[in-house]
């Protein structure tokens, strides 16, 4: 990236509950503005001029010194209202909710101290406190909360278990996803013949979404309901119109099941790249198909994709650059070991089960749970392995969870990463000189790394007499959870990062929401009345006068009908594309993540029926009781809304 320049750029804050409310001019590099800005995790120093129209305060006399946690401001610009913040980090929103501000004067820490209503959470960053700690049993805030599908009475669970990419490791879409879209890019154009145009293509990492289906044949992108109709649609980039949704998906004797092989899934956020780079290769085969390698369709086109992807993966091009710098692409949580060694103390075992193999995931969990890294000062080492019983790695889930999986169970020696044979998990002895030692590290608690094997393995390890003692927490729907789920009866929680976002904009759409349901029930009543006049103009005998009356007042209904319709109109778009405080907004294009229309999405269907919790982060867990019962909301149907006046 460039140097900043010296182009500046004004922006007013404003800070509420100091005294009253005064406008801080600060003067930001313009390059602040080009992306998302990152917030530094020490404190900062900012020198500003204050205007006031009456005489400040003697406080702000000398400069203020911000820490991260300042975050709940509101920030607006002399050039319009501007989004500063990232994934995972955010400026609080202000509006009709209160604010949360922490700050730092003169050496003096001041924490100005207020929620969102209801508890919808006012900065991305975390609150270093656990339910154990002295600070802890306080109220969650909404997006920091664990919802719950099924009970789940945490005393019956014995074990908890985790897979770490996307689970407790959570990467930056912004730099991990860009790596593997250019990986991707590089390996169609140098390994399967792809024209050297594609690389100067760009990656938006904030385009695709989780819960989409790719129609591998036609080239296109789909969203659906709950029920599997499709409600959005894009052929590449371009939108299908209602008429070509309805054509290609609307119009067929057998409803499709939209599965493999003809479609692909984005389940996971793994394949949010891969989603992209195909839409970009959709529209480039359509102006181009002379440039496509050997005229290849949409399917083959796709199958290129998936198999670039694997090759990045195969020669260890992504994960080699996340070793180096892992802080680079992985978010920090310092939560997470607090978290592990409140389970451990409760009395319950807890395990890692991660398709990663063992050297990169000891650097990963070195950096999650020690901050270690292959180049820094402290080098990695062992002593995470102190907050779990068991490790899995190269488990290959979802045929994991099988419990006639015959794969051979390895255990690994950790210095080495030399693998033993095992008789599930006991070492084979070895005949001559030839028996490795496995070394005990020092640990305080002995943690046993093992590589491949199956879930009857991993229940013989932990002792577990019952599927149903085991809570295991992913963020894959297929690969971690509904396999898990369906196939043994393990108790699930799903990691949706995106959800944080999503139920702050709930919050903040809640009125929107309602005005929705009431148009909806006025539209109802004046087509009722519209149906009425109609009928008894067809079949009542009625005279002259009379149906001049009747005309005349339909036409009346009908014209009221049309207003209500715009209304509504107009009003599902701003709550689908619900700008909240200049900072956030649903996706412009696939709405809501857990909607489509008025109806539950694919998506959330299948978190519904597959997890038994679901929450924003892993580490929401630590601010829960170890025994705590989990305890769903009352399902409710269509005929209970107006009785129950939900």
């Amino acid at each position: 990236m460039s140097p900043p320049t010296s182009t500046t750029r004004t922006t007013t804050i404003r800070f509420l509950g100091i005294d009253s409310l005064y406008p801080v001019r600060l003067i930001f590099p313009k390059c602040a503005f080009k992306s998302k800005m990152r917030i530094p995790k020490k404190p900062i120093s900012f020198f500003f001029s204050l205007l006031f129209t009456a005489q400040p305060s003697p406080a702000f006399a000398s400069p203020i010194r911000f820490h991260p946690r300042i975050l709940a401001c509101r920030l607006s610009s002399e050039a319009g209202d501007q989004a500063l913040g990232s994934r995972g980090t955010s400026f609080g929103v202000a509006g009709a909710n209160q604010l949360h501000a922490s700050y730092i004067m003169d050496g003096v820490d001041i924490d100005k101290t207020s929620q969102f209503q209801h508890g919808v959470c006012s900065d991305g960053g975390r609150d270093q406190w656990i339910w154990s700690s002295p600070e802890g049993g306080r109220k969650i805030d909404l997006g920091k909360q664990i919802f719950c599908n099924r009970s789940l009475n945490m005393k019956n669970i014995v074990a908890v278990g985790f897979d770490m990419d996307y689970t407790l490791a959570q990467y930056m879409p912004e730099t991990f996803e860009s790596l593997a879209y250019n990986g991707t890019i590089k390996k169609l154009v140098y390994d399967l013949g792809y024209p050297p145009e594609l690389l100067d293509w760009s990656f938006d990492w904030e385009y695709m979404v989780r819960g989409l289906v790719l129609d591998k044949k036609r080239g296109n992108i789909l969203k659906m309901d709950r029920h599997k109709y499709v409600k959005v649609a894009y052929h590449g980039f371009c939108e299908m119109t209602k008429e070509d949704k309805i054509a290609t998906y609307g119009n067929t004797l057998l409803r499709d099941s939209f599965d493999e092989p003809d479609y692909a899934l984005i389940d996971t956020l793994f394949s949010l790249a891969e989603a992209y780079l195909f839409a970009q290769l959709v529209d480039f085969k359509d102006r181009n198909p002379g440039k496509v390698p050997n005229g290849a369709d949409y399917s083959r086109m796709y199958k290129d994709v998936r198999a670039a992807v694997d090759l990045c993966h195969r020669d260890g091009t992504l994960k080699q650059m996340v070793a180096k710098d892992p802080k680079k692409y992985i978010n920090e949580d310092t939560s997470i070991v607090p978290m592990l060694k409140m389970l451990g103390d409760s009395g319950r075992a807890t395990f890692l089960v991660t398709n990663s193999l063992w050297d990169y995931t000891n650097v990963v969990m070195n950096f999650l749970c020690c901050h270690r890294t292959l180049d820094g000062s402290s080098p990695c080492n062992y002593d995470w392995l102190e907050n779990f019983d068991v490790v899995i790695t190269g488990s290959s889930k979802p045929s994991f969870f099988h419990e006639d999986n015959r794969a051979n169970l390895f255990e690994v020696e950790p210095e080495s990463g030399m693998l033993v044979n095992t008789d599930n998990g006991t070492p084979y002895p070895q005949i001559g000189s030839s028996s490795p030692m496995l070394p005990s590290m020092g640990l305080k608690k002995g943690c046993r790394v093992f590589q491949g094997g199956s879930v009857g393995h991993l229940h013989k390890l932990l002792s577990i007499e019952s599927s149903s003692q085991v809570l295991y927490v992913g963020d894959h729907i297929y690969g971690d959870i509904l396999r898990s789920k369906k196939v043994l009866g393990w108790r699930t929680m799903l990691v949706v990062p995106e959800l944080e976002r999503e139920v702050e904009l709930l919050w903040e759409s809640r009125d929107t929401r309602k005005e929705l349901r009431l148009l909806r029930k006025e539209r109802d009543l004046i087509e009722d009345k519209i149906h009425h006049l109609q009928w008894s103009l067809k079949f009542e005998g009625v005279n002259a006068e009379e149906k001049l009356k009747f005309a005349s007042k339909l036409k009346e209904l009908e014209t009221q009908k049309e207003k209500v319709r715009l209304r509504h109109q107009q009003t599902q778009r701003k709550c689908h594309q619900k700008i909240s405080c200049n900072l956030f907004q649903f996706h412009k294009v696939w709405g809501q993540l857990m909607k489509t229309g008025f109806q539950n999405s694919r998506f959330a269907h299948q978190v519904e029926r597959f997890a038994c919790l679901y929450t924003s982060q892993v580490t929401n867990l630590s601010l829960y009781s170890p025994d705590k019962y989990y305890r769903p909301s009352e399902d409710f149907m269509p005929h209970e809304f107006d009785i129950l006046a939900i």
